[in-house]
C-alpha cells in the first residue's frame, strides 16, 4: 500500500455493506444488480444522480456477435486487429464468446432496442468492424436506453444507493485488505459531508478521465476518480497512454472546453463521407475500410489533413441521407447540430477530433480483480486488456456487461466475508499509523491540468512536448504545497479532489506516454512514428510511489502478469477461463 490519501476530513458517519459499487453506469449497475440478486447486502455509490454517467451518453451502439452469418471468431479478429497487437487474446475471447448472452440478458432486464420490420434486432457498422454487428436504441441513444433500463431495474430492486457522491480513498486493513471506501455526499439525500461505506469488496466502475482534456466528449464527472484512487491504494495501472480520440465530434471552435457533442462513428457506418473544404474524401485509398477503419486510423488522417491543409476541422457529409433518415435514424445528432446553427440534412457537419475513451486504466484479471486484495475495476476505469492500443468501436458497452457479470460471479463466489477494521487510526486498537494526506490542488487548477495536457499530450504527441507537459504538471504540483495554509483555502472540497484526481492520472499518462517511445494505436508519437514490436509490443504497468510520483515497468511481452501470483482458482463463473498467464513486469531498460 502507498499509504496516501486524498486531504479529507474524518468520516462522520458510516455503512455496511457486503459490497460496495462506485459508479452508476452499464458497468456498475450491472455488477451491483447481480450482487445483490444473489443475496449480498449491495450499496451503490455515484458521484450525480444514477443516470448521470458516461452510459448515457453512448450513441453507436453495443457490438456483439449476433447477426446472420457472424461469428465470436470473427468479432475477435477485428478487435485484435483494432488493438494494434497489444489484447490480451484471452480476454477479447471472453469479451466476444460471452457478449451475446450478456445482451440478451440485458434485453431480458429491460433494455428494448431498435428492431427491423420482422422484429430481428436492428444491426449496424461502425468502424473496424468487418459485419453489422452493432445493436442500438432510440437510433443514436443506446446509451440512454441502456441507463434507463438498468435504473429501473435498480429501484425497482430497492437497491440501497448513494446519489451526488465523490468517492475519496480506498479503506484497507493491517493486511492491505480492502474494507471499504470513504466518499463525500454533496448535501443531499441521508448522509451530508464524509462518510464511508464499510464493505470487503469493493468495485470501481466510475468511468472515464476525458475531463484532463480540455476537449472531450465525456460528462464533466469524468475526472478519473477511481484510477486516482486505485493508484493511491497501491493498485497498478497499465495502457494508460492509450487515449482515444473520437475522430468525429462536433467542432464548436478552436477555444472550445469542456464537454463537447459526439457525432457517432454509426453515421459513417451508415454511409457518410469525410470530405476537407473542398470535397475531397481523403480517406480513400489510405485504409481498406475507408471512413469505417478504426478510429486511431481515421483521427490521425483528419489530423493530417487539417495540417495539410491549414485547416481547424474537416466536414462529414451525410447530406445524401435525406431528412427522413436523419430524423428517424440519427435524432440525438441531429438536435445537437441545429441546436448550435448546423443542419446536416443541407450542409457538411465540422468535426475533429476530441479525448473520448480511454483504453487503459486500473489493471484486472478476467474476473476484474486487482493487485489490491478485495479491489475489483469495471468498464472504462478498468484495464482488462480488451482494448490494446486501441478500442474498437462499441465493445466499452459489451466489456462493461460481460466483465460485471464476472465480477459479480467471483464476489458471490467468495460468499459474505467477515469486515475487519480498515487500515486508520480512527478505530480503537487499530495500531497502524494514519496515512499521510495528499495535498490538495486549488479548484482553478483543473483548467491549467487540461490546458497543459491538450497541448503536450494530445493527438499528437513528441518527446519534447511530453517532457514540457510532465515539467509543467510538476511546476503545478508543486503549488499544492501550500494549499491549506491560509485558513480560507484549509476546507477541502469536491472541485479541489477532482483537480487532484485529474493531476495524478495526468501524471501516469505522461510518464507512460514518455516512456512508450513508437507510434501504436491511440498513442501517436510524431518523433516516434513507426511501430516497434520487437521493442514495444508489451504493457506499460505503472503505479504510484511512497512519494506520489509515478513508477513505470514493463511487461516482458503483450501478455499482463498475474494480478496476485498465487492466487487461488478462479471460481465458477459465465465461463471456465482460467487466469491469463503473463511473466512477472520487469523494469524499464536504459
Amino acid at each position: 500500500m502507498t499509504g496516501i490519501r486524498l486531504t479529507a476530513p474524518a468520516p462522520g458517519w458510516s455503512i455496511d455493506a457486503d459490497v460496495v459499487v462506485v459508479g452508476s453506469g452499464v458497468a456498475g449497475l450491472t455488477t451491483a444488480l447481480r450482487c445483490a440478486s444473489a443475496g449480498l447486502a449491495t450499496v451503490v455509490v455515484t458521484k450525480a444522480r444514477l443516470d448521470d454517467g458516461s452510459t448515457r451518453w453512448a450513441q453507436g451502439g453495443i457490438a456483439a456477435a449476433i447477426g446472420e452469418g457472424d461469428t465470436p471468431e470473427q468479432h475477435l479478429d477485428d478487435t485484435l486487429v483494432a488493438g494494434a497487437g497489444l489484447c490480451d487474446e484471452a480476454a477479447v475471447r471472453t469479451l466476444v464468446t460471452e457478449g451475446p448472452g450478456a445482451v440478451n440478458r440485458l434485453i431480458g432486464t429491460g433494455a428494448r432496442f431498435d428492431t427491423t420490420e420482422a422484429g430481428a434486432l436492428a444491426l449496424t457498422r461502425e468502424g473496424g468492424h468487418h459485419r453489422r454487428r452493432i445493436a442500438h436504441a432510440g437510433g443514436d441513444a443506446t446509451g440512454a436506453e441502456v441507463s434507463r433500463a438498468l435504473v429501473g431495474a435498480v429501484r425497482s430492486a430497492a437497491l440501497r444507493t448513494i446519489e451526488n457522491a465523490l468517492v475519496l480513498d480506498l479503506l484497507t486493513d493491517a493486511e492491505g485488505r480492502t474494507t471499504g471506501v470513504t466518499l463525500h455526499v454533496m448535501g443531499e439525500g441521508q448522509h451530508d459531508g464524509v462518510g464511508a461505506v464499510r464493505a470487503p469488496a469493493v468495485v470501481l466502475a466510475t468511468g472515464g478521465m476525458g475531463q484532463v482534456f480540455s476537449a472531450t466528449t465525456n460528462p464533466p464527472v469524468s475526472t478519473g476518480d477511481g484510477v486516482a484512487l486505485a493508484l493511491r491504494a497501491g493498485a497498478e495501472v497499465s495502457d494508460l497512454e492509450f487515449v482515444q480520440f473520437h475522430p468525429t465530434v462536433l467542432f464548436l471552435g478552436a477555444g472550445a472546453e469542456g464537454q463537447q457533442p459526439l457525432v457517432s462513428e454509426a453515421v459513417r457506418g451508415e454511409g457518410a463521407h469525410l470530405v476537407d473544404a473542398s470535397g475531397t474524401r481523403f480517406m480513400l485509398g489510405q485504409h481498406e475500410l475507408a471512413e469505417l477503419a478504426p478510429r486511431d486510423i481515421v483521427a490521425k488522417a483528419i489530423t493530417r489533413q487539417m495540417r495539410l491543409t491549414g485547416a481547424e476541422h474537416m466536414y462529414l457529409d451525410a447530406r445524401h441521407f435525406g431528412a427522413e433518415m436523419w430524423a428517424r435514424r440519427f435524432p440525438t445528432i441531429l438536435a445537437a447540430c441545429r441546436a448550435h446553427g448546423i443542419d446536416p440534412v443541407t450542409e457538411p457537419v465540422p468535426v475533429a477530433p476530441a479525448a473520448h475513451y480511454a483504453s487503459g486504466g486500473v489493471r484486472t484479471d478476467l474476473w476484474g480483480r486487482t493487485t489490491v486484495p478485495g479491489l475489483y475495476a469495471c468498464g472504462e476505469t478498468a484495464c482488462t486488456g480488451v482494448h490494446g492500443a486501441n478500442r474498437l468501436a462499441s465493445n466499452s458497452l459489451l466489456e462493461g456487461l460481460v466483465f460485471a457479470e464476472r465480477i459479480a460471479a467471483d464476489i458471490v463466489a467468495a460468499g459474505p466475508q467477515e469486515r475487519t477494521p480498515e487500515r486508520t487510526s480512527e478505530r480503537a486498537g487499530d495500531q497502524e499509523p494514519a496515512p499521510a494526506p495528499v495535498p490538495l490542488l486549488a479548484a482553478e487548477s483543473r483548467t491549467a491540468v487540461q490546458r497543459i495536457m491538450t497541448r503536450g499530450a494530445g493527438v499528437i504527441r513528441s518527446a519534447s512536448t511530453l517532457a514540457e507537459a510532465a515539467e509543467r504538471l510538476e511546476a503545478l504540483g508543486r503549488t499544492a504545497d501550500a494549499f491549506g495554509t491560509d485558513a480560507k483555502d484549509a476546507v477541502p472540497g469536491v472541485e479541489a479532489w477532482e483537480a487532484t484526481n485529474l493531476l495524478l492520472v495526468s501524471q501516469v499518462l505522461v510518464a507512460a506516454a514518455r516512456e512508450r517511445e513508437e507510434t501504436r494505436g491511440c498513442h501517436w508519437r510524431e518523433d516516434r512514428p513507426d511501430r516497434d514490436d520487437t521493442v514495444w509490443r508489451r504493457h506499460l504497468v505503472v503505479r504510484t510511489g511512497p512519494d506520489g510520483r509515478p513508477v513505470v515497468s514493463r511487461t516482458r511481452d503483450a501478455a499482463f502478469p498475474p494480478v496476485r501470483p498465487g492466487a487461488p482458482a478462479d471460481p465458477a463463473g459465465p465461463t471456465d477461463l482460467p487466469n491469463h498467464p503473463a511473466e512477472a513486469p520487469q523494469e524499464p531498460q536504459p
